[in-house]
């Protein structure tokens, strides 16, 4: 695997490798080197050997710098000189530490991630209003949400005309960091769902959401009885769907609407009075944990990663042991 150093002046590095790993989970072979006020060259580069010495294989070795031209740009500069393999990319931001994360799952050099990563860090730049920013303008719509928009008759087949879902999530949250930047590059959608009867008919939250969807990807918030109909349109054929419910009372009347779910990855659900914590992410009362109970006699089945490198829990037995059985 790649290995990684992020070198920056103050505390950069410190802060966004702990905001990285609230999205993106704990990471193996990534170190970071902060240049302190009244530190010279000399110590800075003692310890960026230090973190390049750490990682399992320095044979592939990228830098994530913050400002080009400044002491850990010109330090990690001399230091990749005899290693042909190294590459340095400055402009360091969270979305590109991220995409990094992702692209060494599949990519064996530094040099073919850091040619991927730049894409992902100018994308992480927009602006709210988008008016702002001139070269931002709409956001592309991939071709098989372009097929789907109700511009295409009814009855027509697109693709296979059958929506695919790649994911289903239950996160009260709904579409956060976690979500758009690591579930929906590891799934591979093209499209997020968000199933809620609430929040289709809250209009400031559907708008939040909508922008919230990451480059590349469209998100919509529709109700139960418009998604079960979507799901049967073979315009949606084309639509590979990450599909999110804020509680999984609506994902069982979902199911019950004839949609097929196979398995729920198990979020988050948000604390509430006369609900049990029965993890840091998910507390239940027991109407949930019937819900639940009932999903899993429909033949689905769970796990409780928060990302994808993430471990899970049982989330049955810990339904268990705080008493939520029936």
């Amino acid at each position: 695997m790649v290995g990684i150093v992020l070198a920056t002046h103050g505390d950069f590095a410190t802060g966004i490798l702990m905001s990285s790993s609230m999205v993106f989970g704990e990471q193996e072979d990534v170190a970071h080197v902060t240049l302190k006020p009244g530190e010279g060259p000399d110590d800075f580069r003692e310890r960026l050997d230090q973190a390049v010495a750490s990682l399992s294989d320095q044979k592939e070795v990228l830098f994530l710098v913050d400002l080009w031209g400044g002491t850990p740009f010109n330090q990690a500069s001399a230091a990749i000189n005899g290693h042909d393999e190294w590459c340095i990319v400055t402009g360091l931001n969270l979305p590109m530490l991220i995409e990094a994360f992702t692209a060494r799952m599949g990519m064996e050099t530094a040099r073919e991630i850091a040619a991927h990563i730049v894409v992902e860090a100018r994308n992480g730049t927009r602006t709210k209003p988008e008016d702002i920013d001139p070269g931002q303008g709409a956001a592309q719509v991939p071709a098989a949400d372009a097929q789907a928009t109700g511009m295409l008759p009814p009855g027509t087949v697109v693709g296979d005309g059958q929506m695919k879902i790649v994911h289903v999530r239950i996160d009260s949250r709904l579409l956060h960091g976690q979500v758009a930047t690591n579930w929906a590059k590891s799934v591979g959608c093209n499209r997020i769902i968000v199933v809620s009867d609430n929040v289709a008919h809250d209009q400031m939250r559907k708008s939040l959401i909508v922008e919230a969807a990451p480059p590349g990807v469209k998100a919509n918030v529709t109700t139960l009885d418009r998604f079960a109909e979507a799901y049967h349109d073979t315009r949606m054929g084309n639509v590979r769907a990450l599909v999110l419910f804020e509680n999984p009372a609506d994902a069982l009347e979902l199911v019950a609407k004839g949609v097929p779910i196979e398995h729920i990855n198990f979020g988050s659900l948000a604390h509430k009075a006369g609900k049990t914590m029965l993890s840091q992410a998910i507390a239940m009362d027991k109407t949930d944990a019937k819900a639940v109970l009932a999903l899993k006699a429909e033949g689905v089945t769970f796990d409780t990663k928060q990302v994808p490198s993430s471990g899970s829990d049982d989330l049955f037995k810990l339904i268990e042991d705080n008493g939520l059985m029936p």
